[in-house]
């Protein structure tokens, strides 16, 4: 009966998933429903994510291990893993294959480091970029959402880690998400806010995380709507479901709900689970349910082969796992304006002037519960003395003195300005009296946080957003180097969108790298010198004007969810963008021709698309395929994103490109029949370079009469 530790690990033994039920009793079956010894790790390490977490499913009388958790957004929060971008910046990639890579990464250093349950699928769709932890996400948009973090979780379980998805579901709102209650309608619940999480479900993510919010009065750790009947019954799903960390139980009924895994600790699935089913008010089978759903998991794990013969700790931030970071942070970039500025010329750069607080800022993002410790990061200003030599980059000045930097611009052949923000003004909101790990700062960022501290900004770092505007001290640090030196890129970090429109038109050249991980700077080099021509794509949409996005209150207790946002709510409400989703520049040019469109037998479509390189130099074009819709039965946005692909093609090369789309997200979601539905009509194919693009190519295929799916 008593697993081996090699044994798990090889897949030469499972577990007997019943004889183990039947030996179990009601006390260790409710025991196995929580995990247990996090204070005293927590205690002991003082900071987040020292060691893995024991999360449940463990019973030390039957040799049975169990969960052993850590957070990973980024990488692997134990040890000094390998830090990518943030979630965000790799949504940009549109990279499918990147992110299953990642994932693979992140399950195999998860693994050297003895985690078996790894928090890193974060795909809670961006309503306002405001939000907090809108970097730990990949974007605006559902469908590519659910691509990304399919993918992510294919790569991590394929090294028979398990991936949490999360968080499940509508959580979207940082500084209130313990309290807040999101409003929803079934139409945009089923269209938008749900679809992602179903899409990884199919492609076999083991297991959800529940998310700290209620949805429509009720907490989504014990919705028996969201966990057992759209989770289990709709979609099929065979896995576990375990809480957020810390306040995301409320009562021990979230066990007869459907939550199985109560973490960090049993303050509701303990005692007070016991006493409820001693007491009859809720069922014994309950445990029953849900022990042999985690001791499901677990031996599907222990079956499963593993694709390496060992996972030895020097595969941890391995330079073949750092090389994945370094391409993660060339390919997100997205070059958003370029008026013949980039590429700089090694050649010609007998001076570079680096300029901001920001540019030699060790800052890889917020420092909640996704922070990453790698062994190194290479920060904006090293990056491109790395690159260009020590004697040619000079730190010009920053937002302090703004003469001093004006001065220095003028004597530099070109100038790279970097702004944006750090953990204090967005990321996981981290009261003052709670530690994971924020107090362990590089001396630099200390001393933001520390200055904004006793200037009176909150005792707090982190949370939602206050403005969309870069802070006035950089866009007057912006302003002072262009106007010395118009040979300026401006470099934006940051994990979701900012607004330019105060200093657009002075800067010749602007390129967010988002929150770019531990190779960021060496990427930073790599891109403005031209060695790669970016090619990210933004995973969301600037708006000229912040009221164009969905009315946004960090303080809500109360909120409501419509049908509306992102992308498909401007073009409804005819604003213009500044950058449309999709958008991204590239050092080369593209042409499409050639879109045909036909039926498939499966009741999906099938589109096909030449693209060519019609520039000087090698480049990665993103085609993106939307679709517009009959909308005769009932108001659908005029298009929505159905598949994008990546072709890198050398100069003069044509490649063609395949995009199919599955029946259901042909589909509308009928609230009254609770079925999804294909509308008759014509239905537009639009193959575009991004979803304000005027110039895509369009064919139109006709579905003669309604064809209903069923839920």
């Amino acid at each position: 009966m008593k697993l081996s530790e090699q044994d798990a690990n090889h897949g030469r033994q499972g577990i007997d998933v019943e004889q183990v039920l039947g030996c179990l009793t009601l006390e260790e079956k409710v025991a196995m429903m929580s995990g247990s010894g996090f204070y005293r790790i927590y205690k002991e390490a003082k900071k987040w994510g020292a060691m893995p977490y024991p999360a449940g499913g463990s019973n030390e009388r039957l040799g049975i291990e169990g969960l052993k958790f850590c957070d990973g957004p980024r990488g692997v929060i134990v040890g000094h893993s390998t830090c990518f971008p943030c979630s965000m910046a790799r949504g940009a990639t549109f990279d499918r294959d990147l992110e299953v890579r990642i994932g693979e990464v992140m399950a195999v250093e998860a693994r050297a480091q003895g985690v078996n349950l790894l928090g890193n699928v974060c795909i809670n769709l961006l309503r306002h970029p405001a939000w907090g932890r809108a970097q730990e996400t990949y974007g605006e948009e559902s469908y590519h959402l659910g691509e990304m973090g399919a993918a992510l979780s294919r790569g991590t379980q394929h090294h028979n880690v398990i991936a949490t998805v999360k968080h499940y579901a509508l959580n979207s709102l940082e500084n209130t998400r313990f309290e807040l209650d999101v409003r929803v309608d079934d139409r945009p619940l089923y269209v938008f806010y749900l679809p992602h999480f179903r899409t990884v479900i199919e492609a076999g993510g083991l297991s959800v995380m529940s998310a700290y919010n209620k949805v429509n009065g009720n907490y989504c750790g014990q919705d028996k709507r969201l966990l057992t009947d759209i989770l289990r019954r709709e979609w099929g799903f065979e896995g576990f479901v375990h809480s957020d960390w810390v306040l995301g139980v409320y009562s021990p009924h979230g066990a007869a709900a459907g939550l199985d895994i109560e973490n960090p600790e049993p303050a509701w699935f303990g005692k007070r689970l016991l006493d409820a089913i001693n007491s009859g008010d809720i069922s014994e089978e309950v445990p029953d349910v849900a022990v042999r759903r985690i001791l499901m998991t677990l031996d599907q794990l222990a079956r499963q082969q593993d694709p390496l013969d060992a996972y030895p700790p020097d595969l941890v931030a391995s330079p073949a796992h750092t090389a994945i970071a370094l391409e993660a942070a060339e390919k997100s970039a997205v070059l958003l304006k370029n008026e013949s500025l980039l590429p700089l010329s090694p050649s010609r750069t007998a001076k570079l002037g680096v300029f901001g607080r920001l540019a030699d800022l060790e800052n890889t993002g917020d420092r909640g519960s996704s922070r990453v410790s790698p062994p190194y990061i290479r920060t904006p200003l090293e990056g491109l003395r790395d690159y260009l030599g020590t004697e040619r980059v000079t730190l010009g000045g920053d937002e302090g003195d703004l003469d001093a930097a004006t001065r220095a611009a003028a004597a530099c052949d070109a100038a790279v300005v970097v702004v944006g923000y750090t953990a204090l003004e967005e990321g996981e909101y981290i009261p003052s009296d709670i530690n994971l790990g924020q107090e362990e700062l590089p001396d630099t960022l200390r001393a933001i946080l520390d200055g904004a501290k006793q200037g009176g900004q909150g005792k707090a770092i982190g949370g939602d957003r206050a403005s969309l505007d870069l802070p006035d001290d950089q866009v007057a640090l912006i302003r002072a180097v262009v106007s010395a030196n118009p040979a300026t890129i401006v470099v934006i970090v940051a994990g979701s969108a900012v607004m330019v429109e105060s200093w657009h038109e002075a800067a010749p050249a602007i390129l967010q790298t988002f929150y770019a991980g531990m190779e960021g700077g060496t990427a930073l080099a790599r891109l403005v010198f031209g060695e790669t021509s970016p090619s990210g794509r933004l995973p969301f949409t600037v708006a000229r004007n912040a009221n164009d996005y969905p009315a946004f209150d960090r303080t809500a207790k109360e909120i409501e969810y419509d049908y509306w946002h992102g992308y498909q709510k401007f073009e409804r409400e005819r604003h213009t963008p500044r950058y449309a989703f999709g958008h991204g520049l590239s050092y080369s040019r593209f042409a499409y021709s050639d879109l045909t469109a036909r039926r498939l037998e499966d009741g999906g479509l099938e589109a096909r698309l030449t693209v060519e390189n019609t520039g000087d130099c090698a480049a990665i074009d993103t085609p993106q395929l939307y679709i517009g819709w009959p909308g005769r039965t009932v108001e659908r946005p005029g298009k929505s994103l159905r598949g994008f692909e990546r072709v890198h093609l050398a100069p003069g090369e044509r490649s063609e490109v395949c995009f199919r789309i599955a029946p259901r997200d042909l589909a509308w979601f009928d609230p009254i029949a609770h079925s999804w539905k294909i509308e008759a009509g014509p239905y537009r194919l639009i193959a575009a370079t991004s979803a304000a693009d005027a110039d895509g190519l369009e064919v139109t295929l006709n579905i003669a009469q309604e064809e209903d799916l069923g839920v």
